[in-house]
């Protein structure tokens, strides 16, 4: 008797969007891809050569993918201001989802996600953040929790794209939210999940900055192309977060959990794999040039493990409450980017107005 497999479709076909396919095709083996959308007649055309010879129905309605004979599960990964939106439809349609990150760029509607998954209990509903599912991350937080580094204390993320002189990141600009939750979305929920740190955890303060170095187009979005940003909980402990969209040689995301015994570091000097390169000029290591070839079998195996999960009836790895925390964060330190002011809370949460002077 042939396993059973989960019948999954993808909504959105662009750059991530088509990777998912083709990791639900090749590399899911518990996963069966039957329906795609995108609105996109150039993301169909693409689909209709890759996709379609292996069974996949395609559609330029989501509704009407929705409703596709046999469909049990859907993952989201188009552009991240209609998440929310097709998640909850996703939901009500009795589907289980797997939602790229952010939920939203706004707390208030990634919130309504988390209502409308309380509402269908029998659903799994997770939105992905990928380096959690990384074999170097997940060790570090094997390493945190039987406490070999005593309390993790200072934290300290960044994630460094390489130059895209295609314009992509400034075009996407108006629907990313901004640099922090874009980008450092994926520190800040790291830092949540070495910390430990719930939804009702206090922070103290959050301020941010940051500059325009190589793409002043970034300046009508009130976006920049490198920033910092510092964190400060009511218990003691600061995270700093950095973001740069021009990293020369390639993607560097690299980590550091400091404790009262010890310190962990992940991917403090990347390399796409063991090979030195010694040629006249000196001795150098090539280091992989996205994110996505940083973190490709991450992707994978967060797809496997949401797959497992339905089919097994298991918990999700993470719940939704945690991604709205991370956007939450990364909202106030955009907040704090683009006002150029530094935000306060007493120990309820509530914010502190700063004395003009």
């Amino acid at each position: 008797m042939a396993a059973r497999k989960l019948n999954v479709a993808i909504a959105g076909l662009g750059r991530m969007g088509a990777r998912h396919a083709l990791h639900l095709l090749g590399s899911t083996p518990r996963a069966n891809l039957t329906a795609a959308f995108s609105p996109s007649d150039k993301e169909l055309a693409w689909a209709q050569h890759h996709l379609t010879p292996y069974g996949v129905t395609l559609y330029k309605d989501y509704g009407e993918m929705l409703r596709h004979e046999g469909l049990e599960a859907v993952l989201i990964a188009t552009v991240t201001t209609v998440h929310a939106e097709m998640a909850i439809k996703a939901i009500e349609g009795g589907l289980h989802v797997l939602c790229e990150k952010p939920l939203s760029t706004s707390v208030e509607v990634s919130q309504t996600v988390v209502d409308a998954a309380r509402r269908r209990p029998d659903l799994k509903v997770m939105c992905g953040f990928s380096r959690r599912f990384d074999a170097s991350y997940r060790d570090a937080w094997e390493r945190v929790k039987s406490g070999s580094i005593g309390r993790p204390s200072v934290f300290r993320s960044q994630t460094c794209d390489k130059i895209d002189p295609s314009g992509f990141f400034v075009d996407y600009a108006q629907f990313s939210g901004g640099i922090f939750v874009d980008c450092n979305v994926h520190d800040i929920d790291l830092m949540c999940w070495y910390f430990s740190l719930t939804p009702s955890t206090p922070v103290k303060s959050i301020h941010a900055i940051g500059i325009t170095a190589i793409q002043p187009g970034l300046k009508k979005h009130n976006d920049v192309d490198n920033a910092l940003g510092l964190i400060e909980l009511h218990d003691g402990r600061i995270a700093t977060v950095y973001s740069s969209r021009m990293n020369a040689p390639g993607q560097h995301d690299t980590t550091e959990i400091i404790g009262t015994a010890g310190k962990i570091s992940v991917n403090a000097n990347p390399a796409t794999n063991l090979l030195e390169v010694h040629e006249g000029d000196g001795i150098r290591r090539e280091i992989p040039p996205t994110y996505y070839e940083r973190f490709k079998e991450a992707f994978i195996k967060e797809v496997n493990e949401f797959v497992g999960c339905v089919l097994d009836g298991k918990d999700l790895p993470l719940g939704l409450e945690q991604a709205v925390m991370a956007v939450r964060i990364a909202g106030w330190l955009q907040e704090s980017l683009v006002k150029g002011v530094k935000i306060d809370f007493d120990q309820d949460g509530k914010r502190v107005e700063r004395a003009k002077l």
